[in-house]
């Protein structure tokens, strides 16, 4: 079991390794929760994600010859980041085994920093069993993700890093996955602090904490498609287990709409970029889920920052706004601007993947059309907005225009070749340029423009 000694080692040991990310006050959110609030800006780690900490110091701590052989570890991407990148500093050989759903950017880190990546299945547990057989065939060293006492004594020297930076602490609200972030962290703050109130919270679609909480014993339960992919886990540890159950007061879970919400605020109020699982503990804070008094001190671990702007759940819509110098000017791809609307039309409905959109209207220009934002958002009562990506990411784009060609077919009943046009029509631009436009930043289509035509229904 990981004691208190065990993470002041570790943070001797990591110290050059890991950066002592910051810990913030904010008052960006009191309008959402009483008391004061501080964010612990995991996202800054070297990898984008507190796994540095654990990874670090279990690699450190291999023997010689445990290096020699390399090692092997399944992840969703952070931790999978993280142990890829320290093995290359270290010298040690690391295989990588992800699910098949994990977010393209920590793919690519992972492989951009020299690590062997092999995806299987669709969640992290699918991935663990061919770890298993790696290691046993090939005699390399597992690195676990968050049940292991070396990774999560390193997770716990955030806890002692809150505690010099936030000496009257009186919450610490932590994302909980496996539960090696949260083991640590709690073990190193209640014990020097006890009263201290640890919250872990989950995602609902991934809430396994709970459920073993509820059980009395570890459980594994059916995960679903979430934003918070860094915590979709089907049951979490046995080491972290009795850790949770003996230092965490409470858990909570929060659902997508409520994740991709605090995404978004934390963008826009705090100019910080987090991931879904990095962003549950503001969700629970919105939601009520997390309450606190007028007098709270409360720390919210941003866990991290890896969000992969191609990889959301299918029917899930984000809307985030984001400053870019000249947001007004056109951005379009001009490859789809070539020939006929019809061909254009053909070439998107063959290359749609991504579901997040990034809406670049200017703030001040957003408040004036829109009012304050204040969730996710793509439809107003006047305004169809379609809302277009960095132009280098073109499948996004052409997500956008089938967004926009959606709801025109169901808002007024027409057929597909005939909301083309009316799209084209709306925006005073001819249909083999509608592709542009729509992908450009400053598109926006009035309901007044389609008033005659006949609607779904009527």
């Amino acid at each position: 079991m990981p004691t208190y000694a065990a993470i002041q080692e570790a943070a001797q040991r990591i110290r050059d390794g890991v950066i002592e990310t910051p810990c913030t006050r904010t008052r960006a959110f009191r309008d959402l929760a009483p008391g004061n609030h501080y964010l612990k800006l995991e996202n800054l780690q070297r990898t984008g994600s507190f796994k540095d900490r654990g990874a670090l110091n279990c690699m450190l701590r291999l023997t010689e010859a445990e290096r020699a052989r390399g090692v092997v570890t399944a992840s969703a991407g952070n931790h999978a980041q993280a142990v890829a990148y320290h093995g290359g500093r270290l010298g040690i050989s690391v295989t990588v085994v992800m699910p098949e759903t994990a977010p393209l950017i920590k793919v690519t880190n992972t492989r951009g920093y020299g690590a062997d990546v092999i995806q299987v299945g669709t969640i992290l547990d699918d991935a663990a069993a061919e770890v298993q057989r790696l290691a046993a065939e090939e005699e390399l060293s597992i690195i676990h993700a968050f049940d292991d006492e070396d990774v999560i004594a390193g997770q716990g020297t955030m806890g002692l890093e809150i505690l010099e930076q936030v000496p009257d602490v009186s919450v610490v609200v932590v994302p909980v996955g496996g539960g090696g972030m949260i083991s640590g962290i709690a073990c190193a703050i209640k014990e020097i602090k006890p009263d201290v109130r640890i919250i872990g919270v989950e995602a609902d679609a991934a809430a396994s904490a709970k459920a073993s909480r509820d059980a009395g014993e570890v459980v594994k339960i059916a995960v679903s498609d979430t934003l918070a992919d860094g915590i979709a886990t089907k049951r979490i540890g046995e080491i972290t287990y009795p850790l949770i159950e003996r230092y965490v007061d409470e858990l909570v879970s929060v659902g997508e709409e409520e994740i991709a919400a605090a995404i978004l605020l934390l963008i826009e109020r705090e100019k910080t970029v987090a991931e879904g699982a990095g962003a549950v503990g503001l969700a629970a804070l919105m939601t009520g889920g997390v309450t606190l008094s007028e007098t709270d001190r409360a720390v919210l671990l941003l866990s991290g920052g890896n969000i992969d702007i191609n990889l959301l759940v299918e029917g899930s819509v984000l809307y985030l706004p984001v400053q870019v110098e000249g947001a007004l000017a056109y951005v379009g791809d001009p490859h789809f601007a070539q020939g006929d609307g019809e061909v254009a039309l053909t070439a998107l409905e063959a290359s749609l993947r991504a579901t997040l959109r990034f809406d670049v209207i200017p703030r001040a220009e957003a408040l004036a059309e829109f009012g304050e934002v204040t969730g996710p958002l793509v439809r107003t009562p006047e305004y169809l907005v379609p809302t277009g990506l960095d132009p280098d990411l073109n499948e996004a784009m052409r997500a956008c225009v089938r967004s926009a060609l959606d709801l025109i077919e169901g808002r007024w009943g027409v057929e597909e070749h005939l909301a083309y046009a009316y799209l084209s029509a709306a925006t005073d631009f001819d249909i083999s340029q509608v592709v542009d436009i729509v992908c450009g930043v400053h598109a926006r289509i009035r309901e007044a423009d389609f008033e005659g035509v006949p609607r779904a229904g009527r």
